[in-house]
């Protein structure tokens, strides 16, 4: 099977371990084991000596090869209309989006993928033999999916519509009544919908938690990830959400690359799941600071431009400078030793993105600041 380079993952291996400040970066800093513990210990959750001494001596096995029922019951509880039976667990999100994809799709079935999005949500289903079209979101509807020009795209040969709500990199967030509008486009034309929402619970206005597609459409799949929300990237735990009958054709699929997750990557994410509440807490506080420091840096800055995130940890801003984003992003880090993504990366050219949770974020944003001046 031959894919295409998956240009943002080959960019950040090459770019990001040797930045001196990282602005690709996606995830709020993440929790060290120690730090997980504290937190669920001042939540009331009772990790004493014996259940240490349990996990310590836990062995490492296969463990439950779907996923743990512990694991499962809390990830069920994110949720409103779903069962244990209806939850699988993966090798993170990007194992749970290719599962789905490897069950759903065969050679010609025809696929719509919102862009910009994770490059998987495109290029897999090419890879299948899929015949995918692209539809772009705009920057004058506030990166917001318009379902007028989603209906000249999707046909009645259209089996499945791919989105990324929260949306990685404009950090648009699709309201519920735009949702379930989506959810009545896509019964009236019989497709199927896979929603990946590895930054659902990250809303930074009203209910940090958005309505799931799985549980408002029979044919909707939701994908979730403790990489994100959680500041877990490390545990590479994910999960898929959708109806019993394509749950089970995943587990026949993930047999053949994934067997089961750590069991110790089990384990910790059903402790932070448990203590999910004081998690958010603390990621808040980050993104508030994060979306404040790069607000206030764009009010003062004439050379880029950027429509301010309701949610996720990333923003695209468009630069007023002749020069292709690869190029700049190159020329940028080799000077100042700042990380960018360059917008090339995810077929946006003329724009970066930036995570407004990085460390180190204001001297960071002025250093880009003194670049573009130059």
């Amino acid at each position: 099977m031959k894919i295409s380079p998956f240009k943002i993952e080959e960019w950040m291996n090459r770019y990001e371990a040797g930045a001196l400040y990282d602005l690709t970066a996606t995830c709020i800093k993440p929790l060290t084991v120690c730090e997980l513990l504290e937190i669920s210990s001042k939540t009331g959750s009772s990790y004493t000596e014996s259940e240490l001494h349990k996990m310590l001596n836990t062995p490492l096995d296969y463990g439950d090869i779907t996923g743990s029922e512990r694991l499962k019951n809390n990830i069920k509880s994110l949720y409103t209309t779903q069962e244990t039976s209806n939850i699988t667990i993966t090798h993170g999100a990007i194992g749970a989006n290719q599962l789905v994809f490897y069950s759903l799709l065969e050679k010609g079935d025809e696929v719509v993928c919102i862009v910009p999005t994770y490059q998987q949500h495109y290029s897999i289903p090419e890879s299948i033999g899929a015949e995918v079209k692209l539809y772009f979101l705009k920057e004058e509807n506030n990166w917001l999916p318009d379902i007028e020009e989603l209906s000249k795209i999707v046909t009645s040969k259209t089996k499945l519509l791919c989105l990324n709500n929260p949306n990685n990199p404009t950090g648009s967030v699709i309201p519920n009544w735009l949702i379930e509008e989506l959810v009545e486009f896509a019964k009236k034309n019989n497709v199927w919908i896979l929603s990946d929402e590895v930054y659902r619970g990250l809303n930074l206005i009203g209910n940090p938690y958005s309505i799931s597609i799985a549980d408002i459409y029979e044919k909707g799949i939701s994908v979730g990830s403790m990489s994100k929300t959680y500041s877990l990237p490390g545990l590479r735990l994910g999960w898929v959400c959708a109806r019993e009958d394509l749950i089970n054709e995943i587990n026949h699929q993930r047999q053949y690359n994934t067997i089961s997750v750590g069991v110790l990557d089990d384990y910790f994410a059903s402790i932070a799941l448990e203590n999910r509440n004081a998690i958010q807490e603390r990621n808040f506080n980050i993104m508030q600071l994060g979306i404040k420091t790069f607000s206030e840096w764009l009010t003062k800055e004439p050379l880029a431009e950027c429509i301010i995130p309701n949610g996720g940890t990333t923003a695209l801003v468009k630069y007023k400078k002749d020069m292709p984003s690869r190029k700049l992003c190159k020329i940028f880090q080799n000077r100042t030793g700042v990380a960018l993504l360059p917008g090339e990366t995810m077929e946006m050219e003329g724009y970066v993105r930036i995570g407004f949770c990085a460390v180190a974020l204001k001297p960071a944003l002025d250093l880009f600041s003194d670049f573009l001046h130059q």
